[in-house]
């Protein structure tokens, strides 16, 4: 049943020892999963299941026959204590998560939306799986530019990307983590590219407008392509770094004409 402090839409449930926040078309198939494995082994075992590589493996499958395909990834820590927390947490981020998501979306931020979240008990930590609804024909900013695209396509991949740093800086949303690996890129509506931020659970929400949330977002961004670049072989220029800078200008002066307008 619906429970209190639920986004609408969705439900919560006890399934075995699991707890499960789905969304309502959902929750049957998840039932149906649950009972026989954990939802990440149940993605990496469907046959359709197609890998994402990231902090572990997520996998993208369907949830049924006639449900939608999600990315389903296994919840880990980062940084230097990674390799002694690894996925265990005393309070699993995906409540949080869900909040921020829903929030982002709310402010015209594109970040894809969490289908559901699992979390089961581990002695007294916790572990969890995060599904989000799978962005078609996408692909990260690192893999995109690895690929040497013609300078009209890399035209499109930085232009798409400094779209993205406007968003989340009208929306005063800082994210302390966005990097190459953290911007999914996908065909949109008309012939442009589409830029998604990922890894949401740690993003600051700030005044709407400061250009402070957008310098710091750029900066964070620019020193992932060099690292990219330094330590990956990634061809990307300082040419590239200086058009993304004046494509995210562009994007919000733009926007502030029309609003004056």
């Amino acid at each position: 049943m619906l429970m209190p402090g639920l986004p609408p839409g969705y439900l919560r449930e006890r399934v075995g020892r699991a707890d499960v926040v789905a969304r309502t078309a959902v929750m049957s198939s998840l039932r149906g999963i649950l009972r026989t494995a954990t939802l990440h082994d149940y993605a990496a075992q469907h046959p359709d299941a197609v890998p994402h590589a990231g902090r572990g493996i997520a996998w993208a499958a369907p949830l049924s026959d006639d449900g939608p395909r999600v990315v389903v990834r296994h919840s880990r820590h980062g940084g230097a204590l990674a390799l002694v927390t690894g996925d265990l947490f005393l309070f699993p981020r995906v409540a949080r998560e869900l909040d921020i998501t829903l929030r982002l979306i709310a402010l015209g931020v594109p970040t894809p939306e969490i289908i559901a979240y699992v979390v089961y008990p581990a002695g007294p930590f916790r572990r969890s799986d995060v599904a989000t609804r799978e962005v078609e024909r996408a692909r990260d900013l690192a893999a995109a530019l690895t690929d040497r695209p013609e300078p009209g396509p890399r035209k499109m991949l930085i232009e798409a990307a400094a779209k993205l740093v406007a968003q989340l800086g009208r929306a005063g949303v800082r994210h302390p983590d966005l990097n190459l690996k953290n911007i999914l890129l996908a065909p949109g509506p008309t012939s442009r590219l589409k830029a998604w931020v990922l890894d949401v659970d740690r993003v600051v929400f700030g005044r709407p407008g400061d250009p402070r949330v957008t310098y710091a977002n750029l900066a964070r961004l620019e020193r992932s392509a060099r690292k990219w670049r330094d330590e990956h072989g990634a061809p990307i220029t300082e040419d590239d770094l200086a058009a993304l800078r004046a494509a995210a200008g562009r994007e919000l002066r733009g926007v502030e004409a029309v609003a004056t307008a």
